[in-house]
């Protein structure tokens, strides 16, 4: 239960600043939308199961390998998209992804020049969107965040939480 655990669980908290008041104000997981591809393929692979039966005795490997394969893909790429977490702090913006190995890119808010918040016709629809972050560094390792649940509101937290750190005009408290 303990690897389970460890493998869905990125534990975010483990990467703040406690020390200096860092303090979580959001913590985004991306769109229900991101989970469709990994559903579908356990549906397919419940549709083979099913049609097992009525498969030539000599194909049944192929169908159970086949099987298997869909089914261990889909839960690779749904536990891949769980564990990917995107962070905004009283303090900066970060993000944490990757199943067996664990990526961690930062950004302080001091940094953040623009954020373009894209949201095509579909995320329109079912309420979701990108962001693209520009900021001061040329090679920088958080820029692109996608399938971002009401981007409209993570949007304003992180430009509310800039804004009351003071680096954009006077302090709001």
């Amino acid at each position: 239960m303990g690897l389970v655990r460890s493998l869905s669980d990125p534990n975010i908290r483990k990467h703040l600043l406690r020390d200096e008041g860092e303090v979580i104000v959001d913590e985004v997981m991306h769109h229900w939308v991101m989970y469709v591809l990994p559903v579908v393929e356990l549906v397919a692979a419940v549709a083979l199961l099913v049609a097992l039966p009525f498969v030539n005795i000599s194909l049944g490997w192929f169908v159970l390998a086949l099987v298997a394969l869909l089914v261990g893909h889909a839960l690779w790429r749904a536990l891949a998209v769980h564990r990917d977490r995107f962070v905004i702090t009283n303090m900066r913006v970060f993000r944490v992804h990757g199943v067996l190995s664990q990526q961690h890119a930062t950004m302080p808010l001091s940094r953040i020049l623009d954020i373009t918040v894209v949201k095509p016709f579909q995320g329109r629809i079912l309420g979701f969107g990108h962001f693209v972050f520009e900021s001061a560094a040329q090679e920088q390792g958080l820029r692109d965040i996608r399938y971002v649940a009401r981007p409209d509101e993570r949007d304003l937290a992180i430009q509310r939480v800039v804004q009351r750190s003071g680096l954009r005009g006077p302090k709001v408290n």
